[in-house]
C-alpha cells in the first residue's frame, strides 16, 4: 500500500500549499471566493486540510491562480522553467495575460490586427486602466474624446469613463494594459529629495 501512503502525503500537502499560494499573492479567502465560485468556508476547511481536495475544487482554484494543476497538487516538476500563459481570444484580438495574480492588477499584450475593431463601441466597468502603445497606431474614445495614440504614448484612465479602443490606422497595433478592478492606481509618482 505503498502507492495509497504517497497519495495520502499529496492530498494532506494540498491545503497548505494552495494557503502559501494565496497569501504570497496577497488574496484574500473572499476575493478567492469570488473569483472560483467556491464558498469562503470550503476554501478556509480545504487550506486547513478539514476537507479533501477534489477536482472540481482544485480546476477553478487553478484557474483563479493562473498556474497549472500540477503545481497545486505538488507533481514533481519536469524540468521546464517558463511560464506558460495562455493568450485569449476576444474577437480577432489576441490577449496574452501577463500575470497569475487573480483580483488586484492585472498585466496583458493585446494585439489588435489590421483592419480590425474599427467602429468604437464605448463601454464602462468597474476599476482603472493604464495601457502603452508597444507597436502601431492605437485609437482610443474616452468619454468625449477621440484620440489617436502612437508608439510610445500612454493612457490612464478610470474605467467608469465610456470607452472603447482599437487600429488607429489599417495597421496591426500592440498595447501593453495594466487594469485594476478595484480602481487601483498603476505607479507612484516620487517628489525628488530635498537637499
Amino acid at each position: 500500500m505503498e502507492g495509497m501512503d504517497e497519495l495520502e502525503q499529496v492530498l494532506t500537502e494540498v491545503g497548505p500549499r494552495l494557503r502559501a499560494l494565496r497569501e504570497s499573492r496577497s488574496v484574500t479567502l473572499a476575493a478567492l471566493s469570488k473569483a472560483t465560485g467556491i464558498s469562503v468556508s470550503t476554501l478556509s476547511r480545504l487550506e486547513s486540510g478539514g476537507r479533501k481536495p477534489s477536482l472540481e475544487l482544485l480546476l477553478p482554484l487553478a484557474k483563479a491562480h493562473q498556474v497549472p494543476l500540477d503545481e497545486l497538487v505538488g507533481a514533481p516538476p519536469t524540468g521546464d522553467p517558463r511560464v506558460h500563459l495562455q493568450p485569449m481570444r476576444r474577437g480577432d484580438e489576441t490577449i496574452i495575460p501577463l500575470n497569475r495574480q487573480p483580483g488586484g492588477l492585472r498585466a496583458f499584450k493585446h494585439i489588435i490586427p489590421a483592419n480590425s475593431r474599427l467602429t468604437p463601441e464605448p463601454k464602462t466597468h468597474e476599476g482603472y486602466e493604464w495601457m502603452y502603445v508597444l507597436n502601431g497606431r492605437l485609437r482610443l474614445v474616452l468619454g468625449q474624446h477621440d484620440v489617436i495614440m502612437k508608439t510610445g504614448e500612454v493612457a490612464e484612465f478610470d474605467t467608469h469613463v465610456p470607452h472603447w479602443f482599437g487600429n488607429g490606422d489599417d495597421r496591426p497595433v500592440e498595447i501593453l494594459s495594466l487594469f485594476g478592478p478595484q480602481g487601483e492606481r498603476m505607479h507612484v509618482r516620487a517628489a525628488p529629495k530635498q537637499s
